[in-house]
């Protein structure tokens, strides 16, 4: 007499079947599971934090400054309007060595356009992403929910998805998607390496108020102690990012507001007026993250899954925005397996050359304003000087939120998805 199949092995043979699973809903993956709605393409998004949470990045009380492009990405995923009641305009750029001679500035205006992007709190972001995913067609979203078992096969991603209350549901997708974070674990099970460069400091964000409103210029101080950030909010206030050593980190955060208004101030300066009140201070570690490889077996890694930057120059979040407008791109178009190593092969072709150029970009910053070689001080000056004179060169850097390279997607170039 044969032996009964095991329940576990009739849950394996007969899994609930999806074409993408998106694992991580923050902003990223988000946005991708928005851009693939109505598409066609059965679509799983799973979320182990509730939307609002403050354990959520995506709604915690953190700015991102929003290139033109990723303007245009959200306007083509219905959001932008939503966003765009509590974004500031970046009318203005002002960089700076703090103690030296070298500036640079930049005017909007001056390249045709009416901004250089827009500063937004995440909450912002998260809330229209996930208000427009209710209901969203062809989309199923999973919050709080976790998955477990993962088992990567030639054919499907395998994996059992877990509700807060417990309840388990054996699924397979024709394509796993890493939106999960620099610590992804789906980029470990899926064993794609990732190297990671601490760079020793610490970013405390926090915003600001002074006395006098902000004019939409956004502010880059490099300083001894790490650079300063100072960025435009709706309402007249500021943004403030300070990255510094872990050590002097741990001592500012301690400090009471007042007091931390004062070294702020002491270390950014004037130009942006006095500043007399602020909102909760947020800090965390700042560290280079970068896999080995985008895509693997039926995987492929987007936003800080792939890469996790330092927000020197705000590049980390447009670039995973970028990554999710164009695999949504790809998805959409694709007239067969979703999954297949052709596929995510263009994929990660059609991306190396702008995630190449971003993390060399940032990168290059942090080192070349953090050394302190003799000498190098009066390189960066010189420098600054002369970017500031050359036309061509301050609209290359107007045009970067376009990218670094390789395709632009179609979301990016205010075109639709398909």
């Amino acid at each position: 007499m044969a032996e009964s199949a095991s329940p576990a092995a009739l849950s394996r043979a007969m899994p609930r079947e999806v074409d993408v699973a998106i694992i991580g809903g923050g902003l990223v993956g988000a946005s991708l599971a928005l851009g693939l709605a109505g598409t066609g393409v059965q679509v799983l998004l799973v979320e182990n934090i509730a939307p609002g949470s403050a354990a959520q990045p995506s709604f915690d009380e953190r700015t991102t400054a929003l290139g033109n492009a990723s303007r245009r990405i959200f306007q083509g995923l219905g959001v932008w309007d939503e966003i765009s009641r509590e974004a500031a305009a970046i009318r203005a750029i002002h960089v700076s060595d703090a103690g030296r001679f070298g500036f640079a500035r930049l005017q909007a205006a001056q390249h045709g356009i009416d901004a250089f992007g827009y500063v937004v709190p995440n909450r912002v972001i998260g809330a229209a992403l996930w208000g427009r995913l209710e209901g969203a067609k062809g989309v199923d979203v999973r919050v709080p929910a976790s998955v477990e078992d993962l088992d990567i096969t030639t054919e499907r991603a395998y994996f059992t998805l877990v509700t807060a209350a417990g309840a388990r549901e054996v699924t397979s997708a024709r394509l796993l998607v890493a939106a999960d974070g620099a610590h992804s674990a789906v980029r470990a099970a899926a064993g794609i390496e990732a190297s990671i460069e601490d760079y020793d400091q610490v970013a405390i964000a926090a915003a600001v108020k002074g006395d006098r409103g902000n004019d939409g210029t956004a502010y880059e101080r490099f300083t001894p102690s790490g650079p300063v950030a100072v960025l435009p909010l709706r309402g007249g206030g500021y943004g403030t990012i300070w990255s510094c050593t872990p050590q002097r980190a741990a001592q500012l955060l301690q400090l009471p507001d007042d007091a931390y208004l004062a070294e702020l101030q002491r270390c950014f300066g004037w130009r942006a007026g006095r500043f007399r009140r602020m909102g909760r201070r947020a800090s965390y570690p700042l560290k280079l993250t970068r896999a080995a490889t985008t895509v693997a077996r039926r995987t492929v890694l987007i936003g800080n899954a792939a890469q996790a930057l330092h927000p020197i120059a705000g590049q980390g979040f447009n670039l995973g925005l970028r990554d999710a407008a164009l695999l949504a791109e790809v998805i959409a178009a694709a007239t067969g397996d979703v999954g297949s190593p052709e596929l995510l092969r263009k994929f990660s072709d059609w991306r190396a050359a702008d995630r190449g150029g971003v993390v060399r970009f940032t990168d290059g910053l942090v080192r070349l304003f953090g050394s302190r070689i003799p000498g190098a001080g009066l390189v960066r000056n010189l420098g600054l000087l002369a970017f500031d004179l050359s036309p061509p060169a301050k609209r290359a850097l107007a045009r970067v939120s376009l990218g670094f390279g390789g395709p632009t997607p179609r979301l990016a170039r205010g075109l639709p998805l398909q």
